[in-house]
């Protein structure tokens, strides 16, 4: 595997966040875009795995669970209110300690190896810029340099 995947219309990066949440609105998105028929194949052997599930166990909701309130519809809000009600409420301060947490996954921590093994998988082990998962995934899907 290297270079870059084909963007995928309607599907955000790892850092836009959703009332303070990063990765939420990415989850939410593989979600609607599944249930359309639309997530290409190569990202539904992870679905409910990795970042989604850590999401989903922050808010206490079960990724089934989740993907049927998505499949109701409404908006991220919406569907972040519910998670809310249906598993734990989160305040803006544990909003952001976890999805700073998130978002420096493979930088310096127990994850730093697997971040190196797929970096070098992709062809990337020269690309000093990428130093965390989110990293990955915006490079993976042409977002960074």
């Amino acid at each position: 595997m290297s270079g870059v995947r084909q963007p995928v219309e309607g599907l955000r990066g790892p850092r836009e966040g959703v009332e303070g949440l990063v990765y939420f609105g990415r989850m939410v998105d593989k979600l609607r875009l599944e249930s359309m028929g639309k997530l290409p194949e190569d990202y539904r052997a992870n679905l409910g795995e990795g970042f989604d599930k850590a999401c989903c166990e922050f808010l206490g909701v079960g990724y089934g669970k989740l993907k049927e309130r998505v499949r109701q519809g409404g908006t991220d809000e919406e569907i972040l209110k519910w998670c809310e009600k249906e598993g734990r409420l989160r305040d803006s301060g544990e909003r952001k300690v976890w999805s700073e947490f998130l978002a420096k996954r493979g930088w310096r921590d127990e994850m730093a190896d697997r971040l190196l093994f797929r970096k070098k998988e992709a062809g990337w082990g020269k690309r000093d810029e990428i130093e965390t998962f989110f990293d990955y995934i915006d490079a993976d899907e042409g977002r960074l340099g």
